[in-house]
C-alpha cells in the first residue's frame, strides 16, 4: 500500500484547479479565466486498493499586496512542508525563464514533476523546447506533457506519481473526496459565479460566507452572505431591480444542486465590510 501528499504549485492560471478536478473526477476546485481564483488549499483524496493519494490545489504564487494575499501564500508554504511529491505546473506558452525562477525559489525537498499544461494549444516545436528547457533542472525529476482540460497525459502522470509515493497506510479511512466541509464547497461555487458574471474589481474584492446549511425533508436550505469592500460595489452586484444577484443565485443554485444531489433553496445577502482583505478579524471569520 502506498499513500502520501501530492501538492500542486504554479503561477496563477497555470491550470492547477483544472488538474485537481481532472484527477479526482469531480469539481472540487472552482475555475475561472481570471487569476487568483483559488484562495485556499483544497485537498482531493484519490482512493484505490493499492494507494491513497491526497492531492492539494494551492493558490497561484504571487507577491502579496495585502493580508489576504499573505494568507494565500501561507497556504502555499504549508503545502511545501508536508508534500511527498510536488507537481510544478506551467502553461506551456508562459515565459519559461520566469517560471523557472519561481520553481527554483520554492526550495523543494521532495521529488518534483514538471507539468507542461495546455499542450493541446501548442505546436510540436513549443512542446519540444519546453521539455528540453525543464529536463536539465535540478528540481525536475520528470517532465510530463499534459492538458488538464482535455484529460491528456493524466493517466501517465498518475503512474509516475505512484512510483514516487512512500509506502504506508491510508491517512483517511472513509470514501470522502475531500476533508473540507460541504459549507466550504457551497461558498466556493457561489464565489465562482461572481468571477463569471462580474469584471474588474468585484471578484477580487468579494468573498462568501455561508451562514446556514440546513437539510430539510425535501430540500436543503442555504443562506449566504456576499461580502464586499465598498457601497458602490453593492449596487453593481445587485444590478438593476436585483437582476444580477438573481442571475448569480440561479447559476449558483444549479451547481450546488448538482454537487450535493438535492434540491436547494438559496438565499443571498450582500454586506459591505470596508478593507476586509486587510483586516485580521474579518479574514479569520471568513475562513482565511
Amino acid at each position: 500500500m502506498k499513500s502520501g501528499f501530492v501538492n500542486i504549485f504554479g503561477k496563477p492560471n497555470a491550470g492547477k484547479s483544472t488538474l485537481l478536478n481532472a484527477i479526482i473526477g469531480e469539481k472540487l476546485a472552482i475555475v475561472s479565466p481570471k487569476v487568483q481564483t483559488t484562495r485556499h488549499r483544497i485537498k482531493g483524496i484519490l482512493n484505490d486498493k493499492n494507494y491513497q493519494i491526497i492531492f492539494s490545489d494551492t493558490p497561484g504564487i504571487i507577491e502579496p499586496k495585502y493580508k489576504l494575499h499573505e494568507k494565500m501564500m501561507a497556504a502555499v508554504k504549508g503545502s511545501l512542508e508536508d508534500a511527498d511529491v510536488a507537481l510544478l505546473i506551467t502553461d506551456i506558452k508562459d515565459d519559461l525563464t520566469e517560471v523557472d525562477e519561481i520553481f527554483s525559489n520554492l526550495s523543494l525537498k521532495v521529488p518534483a514533476i514538471v507539468l507542461l499544461n495546455k499542450a493541446d494549444t501548442a505546436n510540436k516545436e513549443i512542446i519540444e523546447n519546453a521539455i528540453s528547457f525543464f529536463s536539465g533542472k535540478k528540481y525536475s525529476k520528470e517532465v510530463v506533457v499534459i492538458s488538464a482540460l482535455k484529460n491528456i497525459g493524466i493517466k501517465e502522470l498518475l503512474d509516475i506519481i505512484i512510483t514516487m509515493l512512500p509506502e504506508g497506510e491510508p491517512f483517511y479511512t472513509d470514501d470522502n473526496l475531500s476533508d473540507l466541509p460541504m459549507k466550504f464547497f457551497v461558498s466556493e461555487l457561489i464565489r465562482e459565479k461572481i468571477f463569471l458574471l462580474f469584471q474588474d474589481e468585484i471578484p477580487y474584492h468579494s468573498t462568501v460566507l455561508v451562514q446556514e446549511f440546513k437539510e430539510k425533508a425535501t430540500l436543503t436550505k442555504i443562506s449566504a452572505d456576499i461580502i464586499l469592500q465598498r457601497e458602490t460595489q453593492k449596487g453593481i452586484l445587485l444590478g438593476h431591480q436585483g437582476q444580477m444577484i438573481k442571475k448569480l443565485g440561479t447559476l449558483a443554485r444549479k451547481d450546488i444542486e448538482e454537487f450535493i444531489g438535492r434540491k436547494v433553496f438559496l438565499e443571498l445577502f450582500v454586506k459591505v465590510r470596508p478593507k476586509w482583505r486587510d483586516n485580521e478579524i474579518h479574514l479569520r471569520e471568513y475562513g482565511y
